[in-house]
């Protein structure tokens, strides 16, 4: 099993639908798993494809530049279960794997439902008992960079020459941004992509999954996600925003000298994360432009989840 970095950068070819099945095949090869009946569960970052035969869950990340977020992943799992924490576990393999350019990480499928808006005040729970969570003694937990993947993203982009020039003068106005808040909050654990979809309700108990931008960072990232969600996606009610807040004890939306802040690079991430896949769909391209014209200044009459 191949688990040095030894693909050929240069040659990774771009992550799609169809390429993700291939690399699947290989993957599975190479660990021994049986593909047979294997469903795509996402396709975003990464593909997520369960494996019902074996009860695993591969991960494949988009290209080699994710390899150390992968091995993060994998850490950060291991740990969590050291401490009983409610949370993924890897499967019992050597991991990550370099399959054609790209990491595989392979998961324990969890029996239970994906989490949705009847666990916003969960979400808040477990992200409270997270913040408060002493850091990893056997490694270091990176920084958080909650614009790291942005610029890669957009480089990368099927879309207008105009669009991309947009983008990056706002990510270049917003690091700016960062640099100068001054957060209310402890430094943490963080979670980097904290959302109701990233938990699974076993036995009626949350777990918490997807490791990926895990980081030491202010919890106010994990906060104002949601926090975007309810007043620009508009996915959430006023009834469920406050029952997230009164979980989590504190309301982020509330630091009125740095939330516009955060706010905007949510905004820019969820734009450019489903930027990503603008070729896939007529659904994800149309869902893009709306996107696109809040970040121009329109009003939002809230997004479409995807």
């Amino acid at each position: 099993m191949n688990n040095g970095r030894g693909d050929e950068l240069a040659e990774t070819a771009p992550l799609t639908v169809l390429s993700s099945w291939q690399v699947l095949r290989a993957a599975c090869s190479v660990a021994g798993l049986n593909i047979e009946h294997a469903r795509l569960i996402r396709f975003g970052d990464n593909a997520l494809f369960h494996l019902p035969k074996d009860s695993v869950v591969v991960r494949i990340a988009r290209g080699m530049d994710y390899w150390a977020d992968a091995t993060k992943e994998v850490n950060v799992a291991r740990w969590l279960t050291q401490i009983n924490f409610p949370a993924a576990k890897v499967y019992d393999i050597p991991q990550p794997v370099s399959i054609g350019g790209h990491p595989v990480t392979f998961w324990c499928f969890i029996v239970g439902r994906p989490g949705d808006r009847r666990d916003i005040a969960t979400l808040g729970s477990i992200l409270r008992r997270l913040h408060v969570t002493p850091p990893p003694k056997t490694f270091d937990l990176p920084h958080e960079d909650i614009l790291g993947r942005v610029r890669r993203r957009i480089a990368g982009a099927m879309i207008p020459l105009t669009d991309k020039s947009m983008l990056l003068q706002r990510l270049c106005y917003l690091q700016a941004e960062i640099r100068g808040l001054c957060y209310p909050l402890n430094p943490a654990p963080t979670h980097g992509d904290a959302h109701s979809e990233n938990l699974i309700i076993r036995d009626g108990q949350p777990v918490l999954i997807d490791f990926e931008r895990f980081a030491w960072g202010q919890p106010e990232w994990d906060l104002a996600m949601t926090a975007t969600e309810y007043l620009t996606a508009k996915w959430w009610t006023d009834e469920e925003y406050g029952q997230f807040v009164d979980a989590y004890g504190y309301d982020v939306t509330s630091w009125t000298e740095g939330f516009d802040v955060l706010r905007a690079v949510h905004e820019l991430k969820m734009t450019t994360w489903l930027m990503q896949n603008v070729a896939e769909s007529p659904e994800i391209a149309d869902e893009y432009q709306v996107r696109m014209r809040t970040l121009r200044g329109e009003p939002s009459s809230g997004w479409r989840a995807f």
